[in-house]
């Protein structure tokens, strides 16, 4: 490739970026990550988890961050979620700095406004699916009766009616990542950040879960953000950011979406 041909790349994918960046401008955004790095150490040698990441996402946005393993995604979410600090970089939640705060405040930013899914469910075993679900409640000191009553109707939200006094081993793997779903959704966060939701499921019961991921999304207007590799459940989401080499590479829309 000449000199002039990479210019010329690299100005269409800078457009690119920027013309999706303007996809829903209509809101303020709830999440600005500016020039954020991660450096790591291996031996005396620097590695750079993520070099120079900015991007901004509004309130009710589903976006899934796609990347192989050990692109940078996954540390790109535990920055996000303040699970562990930038090297270098800024990252504001709805107006506000999360860089530079107290392990105390990044708890409580976590628990009232953030919510968490994950691949492998992490439910509690020998607890039901409403007591699974009714845990995040406990840390804002609910009343265990107004808990119980907020994770059943949670639940029969999510199809899970019948299954409130189940145990994670009488669930299937879809159930279980409703339960964990439902977990999520209990505090009514701002954010929800997913880990690779679909991992541990089959193809028909993922593409139900990314429905569902999806609807969610739109009818509570809480902004989601997925990381995963499968580039085919990225398209559920409203943007795709491709990150490779701790870089974004590109930001497109999803093709799953029905906006």
């Amino acid at each position: 490739m000449t000199s002039g041909s990479a210019l010329e790349s690299q100005t269409n994918l800078k457009s690119s970026i920027q013309d999706s960046n303007k996809i829903t401008n209509h809101n303020d955004p709830v999440i600005q990550a500016k020039d954020l790095k991660k450096v790591y150490l291996v031996g005396k040698q620097p590695v750079f988890a993520l070099n120079g990441v900015s991007f901004e996402i509004e309130r009710g946005e589903f976006c899934a961050i796609v990347g192989t393993s050990g692109s940078g995604k996954s540390t790109l979410l535990n920055l996000l979620a303040g699970l562990e600090p930038p090297s270098k970089g800024n990252i504001i939640i709805n107006q506000k700095s999360i860089i530079g705060l107290s392990e105390n405040k990044l708890v409580n930013f976590r628990r009232d406004h953030v919510g968490f899914i994950f691949q492998s469910f992490n439910l509690i075993p020998n607890m039901s699916a409403w007591e699974n679900v009714a845990l995040p409640l406990i840390f804002r000191g609910t009343p265990v009766a107004e808990r119980k009553k907020i994770a059943i109707k949670m639940l029969d939200q999510l199809g899970l009616k019948t299954h409130i006094y189940h145990k994670p081993n009488e669930l299937s793997g879809g159930q279980q990542q409703r339960v964990g779903i439902a977990r999520a959704l209990v505090v009514n966060p701002a954010i929800v950040f997913a880990d690779e939701p679909t991992g541990n499921l089959d193809s028909v019961t993922s593409s139900e879960i990314m429905l569902l991921m999806q609807q969610i999304s739109k009818d509570n207007n809480q902004t989601l953000i997925m990381v995963t590799h499968d580039d085919y459940l990225a398209q559920y989401a409203d943007r795709i950011f491709r990150i490779s080499d701790g870089k974004i590479i590109g930001i497109e829309k999803g093709s799953q979406n029905e906006q």
